[in-house]
């Protein structure tokens, strides 16, 4: 006998139907499973053989062949577990249940239970595109009920999930409620003393999305402020909210108990990392730091101890907000919309610029220090901050009282409300939406064409000075960017020699 049970698989950020085909026939009692499964799929028939046994029912002895098709694409994880169980469930005839409008997907541990999965909320949107729904196990129906229009069930147990589909009314889980994060109150912000001209930049930076460079001493405080910027940021949005709890899901990075992330994400690899770590791949790709980071902060500290290539690698998705990884089976596109915040020292030693010890760096050691930063990089950065030793005079600690996030919330809402876009922010702008959306005063463009030719700007480092404006102008409630604005978004440019 012959069954077809419907479940799904995730490759790179969207999920597809698999159709577990399950068929039983004479020979040695074993379960072959094809279709290009990886070591976690093949192992499923010890899994499913204990699991039947618990729950009370017979295992075949018989040989039992499992086609996951499409065969001609790789598939991985442990949620083909339950279809493979109900296949052969239904082809041994113990069982005679309604399966054709739903997506099953759960793990079997050997006492039958049903256990959770990574990736659900793409099997859930793709369910919806389908006008399917979705079966899954218990700890994932919150997620998976994240989305409006998707009938979601769920079973603890084999033996349940048995008796649920035998039924033609199956009880449908209520949907989550989706409700953004309430800001938390700062910590780390009121604790930086000093470093007026580097917290400015932090404000800029989280008003507008824009990639921050902070060059200092050791023990400056860089490490502080990139963890205040991340303080600064605004809640997450909903739309925002899906998008990245859909990233965390694929990558098996969600709670249990938190179905839906509600803070931006604040990624801090270590520069050991591995370059797929950071940027995404593997034999079948999954999203790297730099997704998982996305529409939150991937702050890379000691920026020059990272490897030549990773920091190549950041080019192409600073500049179009998604990582492109390709592997012989096909190409997939990760979502990169993220705010780089990097910190480094302006020397190997660290006190090239500090006036209190001296520099024990050759020219030539600095210079190769420096070049491992190459300019078509640097130019992907909007900001660019010295962060100097504080000096004593300064460290009797006076609180902070200001709040910096309301200005950072309206400047963002008059973004939103500008481009007609709730995710759309300043530095994605392009030229045409810069032409529209950024105009400058007839006084702000002289500025602004004297300081390309006097810092000798490139067309990108050109726009990217606009960009900034725009936010400076956004935080003042300026229609137009003036003189002012272009003024100060030029002294975050790098001076000559790239480093102050």
């Amino acid at each position: 006998m012959a069954a077809t049970v419907y479940s799904a698989a995730v490759y790179g950020v969207e999920a597809r139907t698999v159709t577990v085909e399950v068929e039983i026939h004479r020979g040695l009692p074993k379960v072959v499973v094809v279709g290009l499964p990886d070591t976690a799929v093949q192992e499923a028939g010890e899994r499913i053989r204990s699991a039947i046994k618990n729950s009370g029912f017979d295992f075949p002895l018989s040989r039992i062949s499992v086609n996951l098709s499409p065969a001609d694409w790789k598939k991985e994880g442990t949620g083909f577990d339950l279809p493979i169980a109900l296949g052969v469930l239904i082809a041994s005839g113990q069982i005679m249940p309604e399966l054709s409008h739903a997506l099953i997907v759960g793990q079997l541990g050997l006492n039958g239970h049903i256990r959770p999965i990574n990736g659900v909320l793409a099997i859930a949107a793709h369910a919806r595109e389908t006008g399917r729904g979705v079966l899954v196990p218990p700890d994932n129906a919150a997620e998976a009920g994240l989305l409006k229009g998707v009938a979601v069930t769920t079973a603890k147990t084999l033996f349940e999930c048995v008796t649920i589909t035998e039924t033609r009314k199956w009880p449908i889980q209520p949907p989550t409620v989706v409700s953004t994060g309430e800001q938390s109150p700062l910590e780390r912000w009121p604790m930086i003393i000093g470093q007026a001209q580097a917290k400015r930049a932090a404000i800029i930076a989280a008003a507008g999305h824009h990639n921050l460079l902070m060059v200092g001493a050791p023990g400056s405080g860089k490490t502080m402020l990139a963890q205040a910027v991340n303080e600064l940021l605004p809640p997450l949005r909903e739309a925002e909210a899906l998008e990245v709890t859909t990233l965390h899901s694929i990558a098996g990075q969600l709670k249990p108990n938190q179905p839906l992330l509600r803070r931006r994400p604040f990624r801090q690899p270590h520069h050991t990392a591995s370059l797929a770590s950071i940027i995404g791949g593997g034999r079948i790709p999954k999203p790297g730091e730099l997704s998982l980071a996305h529409r939150g902060i991937l702050f890379l500290d000691e920026f020059p101890e990272f490897s030549r290539e990773q920091i190549e690698a950041l080019r192409q998705p600073l500049e179009d907000g998604t990582v492109t990884v390709s592997r012989v089976a096909g190409t997939v596109c990760f979502p990169a919309v993220v705010m780089v915040v990097a910190a480094m020292n302006p020397c190997p030693c660290g006190y090239r610029f500090d006036t209190g010890r001296n520099c024990r760096c050759s020219p030539i050691l600095i210079e190769r220090y420096q070049r491992k930063i190459s300019g078509p990089v640097l130019d992907r950065f909007d900001l660019f901050v010295a962060v100097p030793r504080v000096p004593s005079s300064d460290l009797q600690y006076v609180p902070e009282n200001s709040d910096p996030r309301p200005a950072i919330l309206a400047a963002r809402e008059r973004q939103a409300r500008r481009h007609q876009s709730e995710t759309l922010v300043n530095s994605q702008l392009q030229n045409r939406q810069l032409r529209e959306w950024a105009p400058l005063t007839d006084e702000a463009t002289r500025i602004l064409q004297q300081a390309l030719d006097r810092l000798h700007l490139s067309m990108r480092a050109y726009q990217r000075v606009i960009r900034v404006a725009r936010t400076i102008a956004d935080l003042a409630d300026h229609e137009h960017i003036a003189v002012d604005d272009i003024a100060e978004a030029l002294q975050f440019r790098p001076p000559s020699g790239f480093l102050p």
